[in-house]
């Protein structure tokens, strides 16, 4: 399945499901992120042969740090391991000598909740919203100690469908923070950033 994600710092190319998500998940929790497809083709030995690997992703976080990156599904990994740790060796070599680090990702760390959340809460964050709402939904979160979804969606001065669109979207701009490991309810609890 290849196609391109829409990132702040152009498209990212992938080529599976999985390195889709993984790309949609990393643009949700850092924004700012670079995300280069397939940045180098590290050479190596390997028992006396040259060989070659090219990882899927080079990941730069908007704080800085770095990491080069394989997307494998864990049934893959154990099937070719044999043949993958030369070339992750390589590339750990490779990505300390230039300060990265390299991560293997599986579908345990990227099929997640948090990636329910992403899929939903991703395109909302640059849609448009009610400034006045949103800034009424804001003072009420920030004034009641304990509040849930639904109650916040029912303390705002509008129509239900008005009021659940800018509670999202304040979730999905990080003003509105939720527990991202679980789905997101009526009895999901809300706190404001």
């Amino acid at each position: 399945m290849t196609g391109f994600q829409p990132a702040s710092t152009g498209c990212v190319e992938h080529e599976s499901a999985l390195e889709r998500d993984f790309v949609t998940l990393t643009l949700f929790d850092d924004a700012g992120a670079e995300i280069t497809s397939q940045p180098v083709t590290i050479r190596f030995e390997h028992d006396g042969r040259a060989r070659r690997y090219t990882p899927d992703f080079l990941v730069k976080s908007s704080g800085g740090t770095g990491s080069l990156v394989e997307i494998k599904y864990r049934a893959d990994l154990r099937a070719q391991w044999e043949r993958l740790r030369p070339a992750f060796s390589a590339a750990r070599r490779w990505a300390a000598a230039r300060d990265l680090q390299f991560r293997v990702v599986t579908e345990s760390a990227i099929r997640v909740a948090r990636l329910d959340a992403a899929k939903r809460l991703l395109p909302l964050r640059s849609a448009p919203m009610d400034s006045t709402l949103a800034a009424t939904a804001l003072a009420a979160a920030a004034d009641m100690a304990s509040l849930t979804f639904e109650a916040l969606v029912d303390a705002l001065p509008a129509s239900r469908e008005a009021a659940l669109a800018v509670v999202w979207r304040l979730i999905a701009r990080g003003q509105l923070r939720v527990d991202l490991a679980s789905p997101i309810c009526r009895d999901t609890r809300i706190t404001p950033a």
